[in-house]
Protein backbone atom coordinates (compact mmCIF):
# COMPACT_ATOMS: atom_id res chain seq x y z
CA UNK A 1 0.00 0.00 0.00
CA UNK A 2 1.21 3.60 -0.96
CA UNK A 3 2.17 5.78 2.10
CA UNK A 4 -0.45 8.24 2.43
CA UNK A 5 0.63 12.37 1.50
CA UNK A 6 2.01 14.12 3.43
CA UNK A 7 1.99 18.20 3.07
CA UNK A 8 4.29 20.44 5.34
CA UNK A 9 2.26 23.74 5.73
CA UNK A 10 5.71 26.07 5.99
CA UNK A 11 8.12 27.47 4.23
CA UNK A 12 10.45 26.55 6.61
CA UNK A 13 13.81 24.82 4.45
CA UNK A 14 14.88 23.64 8.15
CA UNK A 15 11.46 21.66 9.14
CA UNK A 16 11.52 20.29 5.72
CA UNK A 17 14.62 18.98 6.26
CA UNK A 18 14.28 17.16 9.48
CA UNK A 19 11.16 15.56 7.86
CA UNK A 20 13.47 14.42 5.06
CA UNK A 21 15.84 13.30 7.08
CA UNK A 22 13.72 11.11 8.71
CA UNK A 23 12.40 9.42 5.57
CA UNK A 24 9.49 11.64 5.08
CA UNK A 25 9.15 13.49 1.90
CA UNK A 26 6.08 16.37 2.53
CA UNK A 27 5.19 18.63 -0.36
CA UNK A 28 5.27 22.20 0.80
CA UNK A 29 2.60 24.37 1.37
CA UNK A 30 3.18 27.90 1.93
CA UNK A 31 -0.13 29.65 3.41
CA UNK A 32 1.36 33.14 4.13
CA UNK A 33 -1.40 32.50 7.29
CA UNK A 34 -1.67 36.16 9.65
CA UNK A 35 0.87 35.84 12.42
CA UNK A 36 0.45 39.23 14.06
CA UNK A 37 -2.65 39.25 15.29
CA UNK A 38 -2.08 36.71 18.17
CA UNK A 39 -2.04 37.20 21.86
CA UNK A 40 0.55 36.40 22.81
CA UNK A 41 0.35 36.93 26.52
CA UNK A 42 0.35 32.85 26.88
CA UNK A 43 2.80 31.58 25.05
CA UNK A 44 1.72 27.94 24.33
CA UNK A 45 -1.50 29.14 23.11
CA UNK A 46 -0.18 31.41 20.65
CA UNK A 47 2.11 29.00 18.99
CA UNK A 48 -1.00 26.14 18.85
CA UNK A 49 -3.07 29.02 17.31
CA UNK A 50 -0.43 29.70 14.93
CA UNK A 51 0.48 25.84 14.10
CA UNK A 52 -3.37 25.73 13.77
CA UNK A 53 -3.90 28.23 11.03
CA UNK A 54 -1.24 26.84 9.10
CA UNK A 55 -1.98 23.48 8.97
CA UNK A 56 -5.60 24.35 8.34
CA UNK A 57 -5.27 26.38 5.37
CA UNK A 58 -2.94 24.33 4.03
CA UNK A 59 -5.49 21.02 4.43
CA UNK A 60 -7.76 23.46 1.86
CA UNK A 61 -7.33 21.56 -1.01
CA UNK A 62 -5.38 18.18 0.47
CA UNK A 63 -7.58 15.99 -0.29
CA UNK A 64 -6.61 12.82 1.89
CA UNK A 65 -3.30 14.10 2.99
CA UNK A 66 -2.29 14.44 6.32
CA UNK A 67 -1.60 18.28 7.06
CA UNK A 68 1.26 19.19 9.66
CA UNK A 69 1.84 22.98 10.17
CA UNK A 70 4.39 24.30 13.46
CA UNK A 71 5.62 27.46 14.46
CA UNK A 72 8.01 29.17 16.90
CA UNK A 73 8.30 31.46 19.57
CA UNK A 74 11.19 32.18 22.38
CA UNK A 75 9.83 32.82 26.26
CA UNK A 76 12.76 34.85 27.57
CA UNK A 77 12.46 36.70 30.80
CA UNK A 78 8.53 37.23 30.33
CA UNK A 79 8.98 38.86 26.96
CA UNK A 80 8.17 36.52 23.75
CA UNK A 81 9.74 37.07 20.93
CA UNK A 82 9.26 35.91 17.04
CA UNK A 83 11.79 36.48 14.56
CA UNK A 84 13.49 39.94 15.04
CA UNK A 85 12.04 42.88 12.72
CA UNK A 86 15.74 44.55 11.80
CA UNK A 87 19.05 43.80 12.19
CA UNK A 88 19.69 45.93 14.64
CA UNK A 89 16.83 44.28 16.68
CA UNK A 90 18.15 41.03 16.21
CA UNK A 91 21.81 42.63 17.78
CA UNK A 92 20.04 44.12 20.69
CA UNK A 93 18.61 41.01 21.53
CA UNK A 94 21.94 38.95 21.18
CA UNK A 95 23.20 41.21 23.35
CA UNK A 96 20.40 41.25 25.94
CA UNK A 97 20.41 37.38 25.84
CA UNK A 98 23.47 36.34 25.84
CA UNK A 99 24.86 34.26 29.10
CA UNK A 100 20.98 33.73 30.27
CA UNK A 101 18.24 31.15 29.56
CA UNK A 102 15.28 31.18 27.20
CA UNK A 103 12.53 28.66 26.28
CA UNK A 104 11.84 27.86 22.73
CA UNK A 105 8.05 26.78 22.04
CA UNK A 106 7.18 25.17 18.83
CA UNK A 107 3.59 24.25 18.47
CA UNK A 108 3.15 21.45 16.17
CA UNK A 109 -0.69 20.83 14.57
CA UNK A 110 -1.44 17.91 11.94
CA UNK A 111 -5.03 17.62 10.24
CA UNK A 112 -5.53 14.66 8.74
CA UNK A 113 -7.70 15.88 5.88
CA UNK A 114 -9.74 12.85 4.80
CA UNK A 115 -11.60 12.82 7.94
CA UNK A 116 -11.00 16.29 9.26
CA UNK A 117 -9.58 14.99 12.46
CA UNK A 118 -6.83 17.14 14.66
CA UNK A 119 -3.69 16.64 16.97
CA UNK A 120 -1.93 19.40 18.60
CA UNK A 121 0.91 19.44 20.41
CA UNK A 122 3.75 22.45 21.90
CA UNK A 123 7.62 21.22 22.32
CA UNK A 124 9.46 23.46 24.69
CA UNK A 125 13.09 23.17 24.70
CA UNK A 126 15.46 25.37 27.18
CA UNK A 127 18.28 27.18 25.37
CA UNK A 128 20.98 28.10 27.67
CA UNK A 129 22.70 30.61 25.20
CA UNK A 130 26.62 31.58 24.78
CA UNK A 131 28.00 34.83 25.70
CA UNK A 132 29.47 36.13 22.09
CA UNK A 133 31.04 39.19 21.96
CA UNK A 134 29.93 42.31 20.41
CA UNK A 135 32.17 41.59 17.11
CA UNK A 136 30.66 38.06 16.70
CA UNK A 137 27.44 39.28 17.65
CA UNK A 138 27.47 41.84 14.90
CA UNK A 139 28.89 39.13 12.33
CA UNK A 140 26.34 36.29 13.40
CA UNK A 141 23.54 39.26 12.31
CA UNK A 142 25.23 40.15 8.95
CA UNK A 143 24.93 36.81 7.83
CA UNK A 144 21.01 37.48 7.75
CA UNK A 145 20.55 34.23 9.38
CA UNK A 146 18.91 35.95 13.18
CA UNK A 147 16.18 37.52 10.60
CA UNK A 148 14.70 34.65 9.55
CA UNK A 149 13.95 32.54 12.83
CA UNK A 150 12.25 32.93 16.12
CA UNK A 151 14.27 34.24 18.66
CA UNK A 152 16.74 35.28 16.77
CA UNK A 153 18.91 32.02 16.70
CA UNK A 154 19.00 28.52 15.12
CA UNK A 155 20.94 25.16 16.13
CA UNK A 156 21.53 23.83 12.86
CA UNK A 157 23.62 26.98 11.32
CA UNK A 158 25.91 29.50 12.11
CA UNK A 159 23.73 30.49 15.50
CA UNK A 160 24.69 26.81 16.99
CA UNK A 161 28.55 28.18 17.96
CA UNK A 162 26.55 30.54 20.33
CA UNK A 163 24.08 28.35 22.24
CA UNK A 164 26.02 26.48 25.26
CA UNK A 165 23.26 24.02 25.48
CA UNK A 166 19.79 23.12 25.75
CA UNK A 167 17.80 20.76 27.84
CA UNK A 168 15.09 19.05 25.56
CA UNK A 169 14.58 17.88 22.09
CA UNK A 170 16.88 19.96 19.39
CA UNK A 171 13.98 19.87 16.96
CA UNK A 172 11.67 21.81 18.97
CA UNK A 173 14.17 24.56 18.45
CA UNK A 174 15.12 23.80 14.74
CA UNK A 175 11.48 23.92 14.04
CA UNK A 176 9.50 20.37 14.82
CA UNK A 177 9.75 17.85 17.06
CA UNK A 178 10.25 14.97 15.78
CA UNK A 179 9.09 12.78 18.53
CA UNK A 180 5.68 15.34 19.27
CA UNK A 181 5.02 14.58 15.45
CA UNK A 182 5.12 10.43 15.96
CA UNK A 183 2.95 10.94 19.13
CA UNK A 184 0.16 13.65 17.19
CA UNK A 185 0.09 11.02 14.04
CA UNK A 186 -0.33 8.12 16.62
CA UNK A 187 -3.21 9.95 17.72
CA UNK A 188 -4.52 10.13 14.58
CA UNK A 189 -3.96 6.38 14.01
CA UNK A 190 -0.92 6.76 11.88
CA UNK A 191 2.34 5.18 12.42
CA UNK A 192 5.56 7.45 11.39
CA UNK A 193 7.24 4.44 10.07
CA UNK A 194 3.67 3.92 7.28
CA UNK A 195 4.58 7.70 5.83
CA UNK A 196 8.74 6.39 5.52
CA UNK A 197 9.32 7.13 1.45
Amino acid sequence: MAPRSLILASASPARLRLLRDAGLDPKVVVTGVPEDDVDLSDPRAAVTVLARRKATAGAVDAADALVIGCDSLLSFEGRVLGKPASAAEAVARWRGQRGRVGTLLTGHCVIDAATGARAEGVGETRVHFGSPSDTEIDAYVATGEPLRVAGAFTLDGFGAAFVDRIDGDPGTVIGLSLPLLRQLLAQLGVEITDLWS
